[in-house]
């Protein structure tokens, strides 16, 4: 028998491989931080774990993978609700970081972020934001897969006087924890309205200079569209191609208005698109054309984005409203089916994320990034179909079990490696200190 670490046996089964491979009763078999066999339940006789997980009336998942957000502006949930986004974002979000984001608050606000992620079953995620060094030593530690981009602007940000001084710190981070088996450092510029054409050429330079992910906001809001095409004379994809800022490794967050020219652009450079319903409806931004890119062959997956304008980091919300929300747009109820929704939560975010050889799919020599939800709840039965009860009928509160690299982080729906009432506890004491 071959000594392994961790096995999960008579458990359902979802590998979101490329034949969408599902299992009624199978085992999965992991050793030291990757999956080294998934089969039938009765083969797992060949193994001898460590540790044995009883998988009955349970279903395995690949981690979701949430691929756009600014995790720890979830201390800064609800303080600006039901505005539109250049009022709530200039007016009241960037004057709140000015005043309380440091590198302390990041170190703090991020541990609340991760757990939320985690117990909801992320165990992916790909973040802009500031002070991003001390967030991935805190990430680390809790044992969540992080991707993680300085913001970069032409104007000061809470930990950068400038430009120069955001680009210093985006490749100090690369150096730092490029080689990382859980810290993936990438390059973040804004948005083409907030980082001007050398902030988002020197980006891009850096990004090819590491062979990292680029990362960046797009085409959110009408407005931004319409100012672009007024400074440049064309719209903010074909400028960001006319810079050749766009390619396979870089990935464009929101993308709500957009042409037909535009969505061959984002194809034939192999462009990935970041879908964000939720945030989308809340700042009432606009629409995001996930069919029409999909038909196109563009590379799409989903993200919360931030908790200020979500209000959380539940990627089961994001496939349900997802799934529901294109078949109104569309008067269509075949748009989007369940399996499409949840590749789009799963290998949608590796693949933009050219993570797609390691996460995404519960497949032999993939890193073990596995959830397990508890089937066994009046929500989900009967039992028909696996796909179509996850996206419209699961909760994020039916995962019980995440595993990340091969450990296990949340079991039972308790977080392992890291005082949860602590943390919530130093959320409230800067909530109270905010609003005095």
């Amino acid at each position: 028998m071959e000594k392994i670490d961790l096995l999960i046996k008579n458990v359902a089964i979802l590998t979101l491989d490329s034949k969408n491979t599902s299992l009624k009763n199978g085992f999965i078999a992991v050793k030291k931080e990757k999956i080294i066999a998934v089969g039938v339940s009765g083969d797992e006789k060949n193994y001898s774990a460590k540790k044995l997980i009883e998988g009955r009336e349970m279903l395995a998942l690949p981690g979701l993978i949430n691929a756009h957000t600014h995790a720890a502006m979830v201390y800064f949930r609800g303080i600006a609700d039901d505005l539109p986004l250049k009022e709530w974002l200039e007016k009241h979000i960037w004057p709140a970081e000015a005043k309380y984001v440091n590198p302390h608050f990041i170190r703090e606000a991020i541990k609340l972020a991760a757990i939320e992620m985690l117990k909801s079953g992320t165990t992916s995620f790909c973040d802009m934001y500031f002070a991003e060094d001390e967030a991935a030593e805190v990430l680390e530690q809790i044992g969540i897969r992080s991707f993680l981009g300085e913001g970069l602007l032409d104007f000061p940000t809470p930990i950068s006087s400038t430009p120069e001084e955001g680009l210093r710190r985006a490749e100090e981070l690369i150096k730092k924890w490029q080689g990382s088996s859980l810290i993936h450092p990438i390059v973040a510029p804004h948005a083409p309205y907030t980082c001007s054409a050398d902030l988002l050429k020197s980006a891009k330079e850096l990004s090819d200079k590491y062979n990292v992910p680029l990362h960046i906001h797009l085409a959110e809001e009408k407005w931004e569209v319409e100012k672009i095409e007024e400074e440049k004379g064309m719209s903010p994809v074909a400028y960001l191609q006319d810079l050749d800022f766009l390619g396979k490794r870089t990935s464009a967050a929101h993308v709500n208005w957009v042409s037909e020219d535009d969505v061959k652009i984002l194809a034939q450079t192999k462009t990935g698109v970041v879908h964000n319903p939720e945030s989308n409806l809340k700042l009432a931004t606009g629409f995001c054309p996930v069919p029409d890119l999909l038909s196109a062959g563009v590379k799409v997956a989903l993200g919360t984005d931030g908790a200020t304008s979500n209000n959380n980091l539940d990627m089961f919300e994001e496939m349900s409203l997802c799934a529901r929300l294109h078949k109104g747009l569309k008067k269509d109820p075949t748009t989007l089916k369940a399996k499409e929704v949840l590749r789009l939560a799963t290998m949608g975010g590796a693949e933009i994320l050219n993570a797609q050889d390691e996460i995404g799919s519960i497949e032999v020599g993939k890193k073990a990034d596995i959830i397990l939800l508890d089937l066994k709840q009046p929500h989900l039965v009967p039992l028909y179909d696996l796909a179509s009860q996850v996206v419209y009928a699961a909760k994020s509160s039916d995962v019980k079990t995440v595993i990340v690299n091969g450990k296990i982080i949340v079991e039972n729906g308790r977080i392992l490696t890291v005082d949860e009432d602590e943390v919530i506890a130093k959320a409230q004491a800067f909530a109270q200190k905010f609003k005095s």
